[in-house]
């Protein structure tokens, strides 16, 4: 493969053999890029490791995601060829496939394994009659005759229901590798080989039942995992789907339907009421109340005024209203959750990554099982149909799809409980960090309290609007309240040049060439003129400093956290850069003795630093641009909504809605998952040391085995959804 140019190039005709609906789904990043890639022949923590392992010497930041089927490849160097990852999952045979056909293979998918196992089902079911007549008794002519109407049913049915495993085995065998059906399949054709061979030769005991039932039950823990997949999958599409395709744009010519992808942030759209928001947008005027249970979990509407801001897909209960839109499409709220959905289950926690090397090194460990068991029955002088017998039962009862299904199952379930609790979880393994936290920190402006101005009619409005116009450049939570207060009181906005940040003391700029600042203390050119005491100004050159009043007020369900955190013995620490008078206040009103304030950025990193040095594992907490460095730093981390972008970057998880019920959902599902996951992972040890041996001493027939094995892949599935139910719930 040849190298290929820049691929800020736009792509075309770079990438050697790369398919054009392929190349046109790369998104350039930087120097380099990002490809996702649908690869439905994905089934098994075996198909991970192989894939990764095969394209780490050419991307070694490629990444498997089990339950989407797709593999995400990101490059920096311009020389990379993605043609080449293409090619060697092609040899491995995989059949790499553009996202956009991902929705269409996995309803076809998913179609395929119900009516595999509506007739392996039926089959089952008839098969299992004639049987319970041959063990009955029957013997001669009516014993051979079940015989081959169990033939006629089993073989027919076996060659249409099993064909997803056959698929995914010869495709593996063929590329020279072993993955789970392997096993699985061997078993199916070994058992109905045998029965067929018995049935011709009117001899010996047939296995039809036991292929057949094998078969239907290893669909029906497979289609469960399916569905599992499908619902956590559905969670933001389906917050996606209620996002109206178009939004009415008001002109001078009244409202016009317009699709939201051409819509542009500065548009003036209008709902009415019963209508969903179209584009993440802003109130333009007035009072509004919207229902965002779909995205945050709150089951009250919450009343906007005037310059709140309000995420697509909320649904308006009053109206009709006028807003102001503030990003396109692509960058709305819906589509970065959906983001750190994808992104979550791209990150493999340590007992998934255990769970992944256990099972690919099973099925190698499987075939030389059986073939050990067979050989040691033929020299033990059993003769080669007992022997092969038992091979049967050994390759069936150790089929590792309950040990493959241990800690997935888990996390997919975890994952959609904290979406529909208001939490975008953006790095899986959070999940095991979560579980282990014994403290939790936070943040206080922002994350704690939502500031607001004390009386913004108070402050003349050209000055409100020049600071606003600052306020506009940052996002921190006091500016968010300044530009809020500005389009209340509907005032012109006004453009500030020169913009700068003062890192710890504000935002600077040039308004009709006077320089004005917005912070604390003051800048270079005016320190003399600012207040004492680190309070907000507002200053304009060759004026007098205008303070403004800022109040806070606690953020919805924070007294309710601390208290429900430190009922649970996990002690709770503010850490701010606001004042000690500030900090002490909103500290004795949530009943926390712990706390700091004046704190820089570098002072929160090290303060956790210090507490892991001492063996605790702190939760972060937090919302501002200077949390990002501590959020990045703690055991674990969680950043508001309305938190920036470098702190929803460097976060965990993302709370989706307002309250801080959230940080204790996280706890609370963390906890519950690592139960159920220790759980999983122990019922698919204990059944192994028990079935393992009996299989061996064949004291396990073939249908036995399948009836084992199969029921411990439905107990582990069926225990793994019990997180997305909620009954793990709580913090023990």
């Amino acid at each position: 493969m040849s190298c290929c140019a820049d691929p800020r190039a736009g792509f075309s005709g770079q990438f050697g053999t790369l398919p054009d609906a392929i190349r046109a789904a790369i998104t350039p990043e930087g120097t380099g890029g990002r490809l996702v890639l649908h690869v439905p022949d994905i089934h098994c923590a075996a198909c991970i490791a192989n894939i990764e392992r095969a394209l780490a010497p050419c991307c070694p930041d490629a990444r498997v995601n089990l339950t989407r089927k797709t593999v995400t490849l990101g490059w920096d160097a311009p020389t990379f060829d993605p043609s080449d990852a293409v090619t060697i999952l092609r040899n491995l045979g995989y059949t790499p496939q553009p996202l956009a056909t991902a929705s269409d293979v996995r309803d076809r998918h998913g179609a395929e394994l119900m009516r595999a196992v509506a007739v392996s089902g039926f089959a089952a079911m008839n098969v299992m009659l004639l049987s319970v007549s041959v063990w009955s008794g029957a013997d001669g002519t009516t014993r051979e005759l079940f015989h081959w109407f169990s033939a006629l049913i089993a073989l027919p049915a076996l060659a249409y229901a099993a064909r997803p495993f056959f698929r995914s085995a010869a495709g593996s065998l063929a590329h020279g590798r072993l993955n789970m059906d392997v096993p699985i399949s061997l078993a199916i054709l070994l058992a109905a080989g045998q029965s067929l061979v018995a049935t011709v030769a009117g001899e010996g005991v047939t296995y039809f039942d036991a292929a057949i039932t094998l078969t239907f039950f290893l669909l029906v823990g497979r289609l469960l995992d399916h569905l599992t997949r499908e619902k956590a999958r559905a969670s933001v599409g389906r917050l996606a789907a209620m996002r109206p395709p178009f939004a009415h744009v008001v002109g001078t010519a009244g409202t016009a339907p317009v699709a939201v992808e051409d819509v542009r942030p500065g548009a003036l759209i209008e709902i009415a009421a019963g209508e969903r928001v179209p584009l993440d947008a802003r109130l333009a005027a007035g009072e509004a109340a919207f229902d965002t249970a779909l995205a945050t979990g709150e089951s009250h509407p919450e009343t906007v005024t005037a310059g709140g801001e309000i995420m697509a897909g909320a649904l308006a209960v009053t109206g009709p209203h006028r807003l102001t839109v503030l990003r396109p499409s692509a960058d709305s709220y819906v589509s970065r959750l959906a983001a750190l959905q994808a992104a979550a289950e791209n990150v493999r926690s340590r007992h998934a990554r255990i769970a992944d090397r256990a099972a690919s090194v099973y099925a190698p460990v499987v075939h030389l099982l059986a073939l050990g068991t067979f050989l040691g029955w033929m020299v033990a002088g059993f003769g080669a149909g007992a022997a092969l017998t038992t091979a049967i039962a050994v390759l069936v009862i150790t089929c590792p799809c309950a040990l493959g299904l241990a800690v997935p199952a888990v996390h997919v379930a975890a994952c959609e409980r904290l979406f529909r609790q208001g939490l975008a979880i953006k790095d899986g393994a959070a999940l095991e960090r979560l579980e282990r936290i014994d403290e939790v920190v936070f943040d206080k402006t922002g994350t704690l309290t939502v500031p607001s101005l004390t009386d913004p009619a108070a402050i003349a409005p050209a000055d409100l609007a020049a600071a606003a116009a600052l306020a506009r450049h940052s996002t921190h939570p006091v500016s968010r309240a300044i530009v809020a207060a500005a389009e209340a009181a509907g005032l012109a906005r006004v453009i500030a040049a020169d913009v700068r940040e003062l890192r710890g003391r504000g935002m600077e700029g040039v308004i009709d060439g006077r320089r004005v600042f917005l912070g604390q203390g003051g800048p270079d050119w005016a320190e003399d003129a600012a207040p004492a005491g680190g309070r907000l100004v507002f200053l304009r050159e060759g004026a007098a400093p205008l303070p403004i009043a800022v109040t806070e007020e606690l953020r919805a369900g924070a007294a309710d956290l601390v208290a429900r955190l430190k009922a649970r013995g996990l002690p709770v620490t503010i850490l701010s850069g606001d004042r000690a008078e500030a900090v002490a206040s909103v500290a004795a009103a949530l009943g926390v003795a712990d706390w700091h304030a004046r704190l820089s950025p570098s002072g929160k990193v090290a303060h956790l630093a210090a507490r892991q040095r001492a063996g605790a594992r702190p939760l972060m907490v937090g919302d501002g641009l200077n949390d990002g460095p501590a959020l990045a730093a703690a055991a674990a981390s969680i950043a508001p909504a309305d938190a920036s972008d470098l702190s929803q970057t460097a976060a965990d998880l993302v709370m989706t809605g307002p309250s801080l019920a959230g940080v204790w959902a996280a706890l609370a599902t963390a906890r519950g998952a690592h139960r159920i996951v220790m759980q999983n992972l122990g019922i698919a040890a204990v059944y192994n040391c028990i079935a393992v041996p009996i299989a061996v001493l064949g004291l396990a027939s073939p249908l036995v085995a399948a009836i084992a094995m199969s029921s411990s892949s439905i107990v582990v599935t069926l225990n793994a959804l019990r997180v997305m139910r909620g009954s793990t719930s709580g913090i023990a």
